[in-house]
C-alpha cells in the first residue's frame, strides 16, 4: 500500500507539473501562434468543400478560356439550368467529396439583359440566347487566381491542406501504435525481446526514409491510402527509441514492481502505470513527426508516386506548376511551396515550444 500512495504523489506531483508546462507553453508567443496556425489549416481541411469557392469534387471545375488568370482576376459566367444534373446532397456528403454543379456554367466576354432572354457571346462559337427562366450571369473572383486548366488555385490549396494533415495524423497515428508498442515492449520485458526489437528498429534506421518509403509505395501500389500506411510504417523508429528510453528509466521505479508483485499484465502495468508519465516526451516526438510526414507526403507527390490526380496535393502542384516560375505565372508554384513551409515550421515551433515547457530544466 505504501508504494501506490508513494505512486499517487509522484502522480500528483505529474499533475502539478503538466499545470506548469501548460502555463510556459501559454507564455512563448510563438507556439501559441504555430497552434493557432495548425487549428486554421485543420477547420479549412475539416471543412472541406462546405468553405471552397469550388465545391466540385476535386475542385476539378475547368475552365480552358480562363487559363493562367492573375491572382484577383474577375471573371462572367453564364449559367443555364440543368434540369439532368443530380443536386441532391447533404452537408456532410458535400464536406467530404464535394458536390457537383447543378447547372452548366460558360465563361462570356459580354452579355445582354432581355426583357424574356439574355444574349451572351462566349469566349469562341456563336452567340448563345437563352430564356430567363433557364439562365442568369454569375460573376467569380478569383482570389488566388487559376491555372493553366482553369481551374481555381484558393480551393486546390483548400483541399491539398485536408491530404497533408491526413497524412499527418494518420501517419503518426500508425507510427505511434507500433513505436510506443515496440519500444515500451523491448525496455519492459528486456533480453532477447529488447535485443530483437532493437535489431529491426537498427535496420529500419540505416535505410534512408525516402527510399524506404518509395520502396513501401511501389509495394502497396499508388494512390491515398497507401501513402498513409507507407509514411506511417516508417516514421515509427523515433518514437520507439524515445520510449524504449523512458520506460527503461521507470521500470525500475516502486510503484512499477509493486504492480509485478501484484501480478498485473504486462499490458496493464505498461499502458496504465508507465505510459501517462512520459506522454510529454512522446508528444514532443510526435509532434516533430507530423512535420516530417507532411514533407514526405509532399516528396512523394512531387515525383508522382503519392497522391494521383484529379486529387488535389501541395506536393503534386509544385511539380505541376515549378516551370511557371521563370514565367509571369511563378505564383501557381510558390503558394503551395508556402503552405508546405508554413505548416512544417508551424509543427516544428510547436515540437520546440513543448520541449521546452516540458523540459524541467527551463
Amino acid at each position: 500500500m505504501r508504494l501506490f500512495h508513494k505512486q499517487s504523489q509522484a502522480d500528483l506531483v505529474g499533475q502539478s507539473l503538466n499545470r506548469m508546462a501548460w502555463r510556459r507553453f501559454r507564455r512563448n508567443p510563438l507556439s501559441v501562434i504555430s497552434l493557432v496556425i495548425i487549428g486554421l489549416f485543420a477547420i479549412v481541411a475539416i471543412l472541406g468543400y462546405l468553405i471552397t469557392p469550388d465545391s466540385t469534387p476535386y475542385c476539378n471545375q475547368q475552365y480552358l478560356e480562363l487559363a493562367t488568370l492573375k491572382p484577383g482576376g474577375r471573371a462572367t459566367f453564364l449559367c443555364i439550368d440543368d434540369s439532368t444534373a443530380t443536386s441532391h446532397s447533404t452537408p456532410i456528403r458535400t464536406m467530404l467529396r464535394g458536390k457537383p454543379l447543378a447547372y452548366t456554367a460558360i465563361p462570356i466576354q459580354t452579355y445582354q439583359q432581355r426583357s424574356d432572354s439574355i444574349a451572351a457571346q462566349p469566349y469562341s462559337g456563336d452567340p448563345i440566347v437563352v430564356p430567363n427562366d433557364k439562365a442568369w450571369v454569375e460573376k467569380r473572383t478569383y482570389l488566388l487566381g487559376t491555372d493553366p486548366y482553369g481551374r481555381d488555385v484558393l480551393s486546390m490549396l483548400m483541399i491539398g491542406s485536408r491530404v497533408s494533415l491526413s497524412v499527418g495524423f494518420i501517419a503518426i497515428a500508425i507510427a505511434l501504435l507500433l513505436g510506443i508498442t515496440l519500444g515500451a515492449l523491448a525496455a519492459y520485458r528486456g533480453g532477447w525481446v529488447d535485443n530483437l526489437i532493437m535489431w529491426l528498429i537498427n535496420v529500419v534506421w540505416s535505410i534512408p526514409t525516402v527510399l524506404l518509403v518509395i520502396a513501401i509505395t511501389f509495394a502497396l501500389g499508388k494512390g491515398f491510402w497507401q501513402v498513409f500506411v507507407a509514411v506511417g510504417l516508417t516514421m515509427w523508429v523515433d518514437i520507439a527509441r524515445v520510449v524504449r528510453g523512458e520506460v527503461l528509466s521507470l521500470k525500475e521505479k516502486e510503484y512499477v514492481e509493486a504492480t509485478r508483485a501484484l501480478g498485473f499484465s504486462t499490458f496493464r502495468t505498461i499502458f496504465h502505470h508507465i505510459l501517462p508519465n512520459i506522454l510529454g516526451a512522446v508528444v514532443v516526438v510526435a509532434a516533430s513527426n507530423f512535420a516530417s510526414a507532411i514533407l514526405l507526403e509532399a516528396g512523394l507527390s512531387f515525383l508522382g508516386i503519392g497522391v494521383q490526380p484529379p486529387m488535389p496535393s501541395w506536393g503534386m502542384m509544385v511539380k505541376d506548376y515549378y516551370g511557371y516560375i521563370l514565367l509571369d505565372s511563378a505564383y501557381l508554384a510558390l503558394l503551395p511551396g508556402a503552405a508546405i513551409m508554413i505548416i512544417v515550421l508551424a509543427f516544428m515551433l510547436l515540437a520546440n515550444g513543448l520541449r521546452d515547457a516540458i523540459d524541467v530544466k527551463h
